[in-house]
């Protein structure tokens, strides 16, 4: 089990950088499509989609595959909080202000990170601050 949870972790890991490089690259593309609908004002939109969302899934994304490779529980806590908090972001959203098209995708795939990841922070090994360093 603790295998197949560690590659799962991994491999959804490798889809996040792969997001990670389509923001840094091509973020106009990336952020205009159907399942995020962003739309950049200018050159500081452009420049806020490429840093703000390159960072959110590449720093996802190093954590749950650094953390998979190393058996380090501790570090899939970081991506467990970023998807969470934007699940949480998304739920509110849905609450305040109602569904729109395709609303479930987003908070499906963020739901199954926080689920994924929370799972294999409870079977990983954890490791203390002092370990890490060494």
């Amino acid at each position: 089990m603790r295998f197949i949870l560690t590659a799962l972790i991994f491999l959804v890991g490798m889809f996040d950088l792969f997001m990670a490089g389509s923001f840094l690259f091509t973020p106009q593309t990336t952020a205009s499509g159907a399942v995020f609908g962003l739309a950049p004002i200018g050159t500081a939109g452009l420049s806020t989609i490429r840093g703000d969302m390159t960072s959110f899934f590449g720093v996802g994304a190093v954590c749950m595959m650094w953390g998979a490779w190393r058996r380090n529980a501790d570090l899939l806590l970081v991506p467990a909080m970023l998807f969470g908090t934007t699940l949480a972001g998304r739920a509110l959203n849905l609450a305040v202000i109602g569904p729109y098209p395709g609303w479930a995708m987003p908070m499906v795939v963020e739901a199954g990170h926080v689920v994924l990841t929370l799972a294999a922070w409870r079977l990983l090994p954890h490791h203390k601050l002092a370990e890490i360093a060494a």
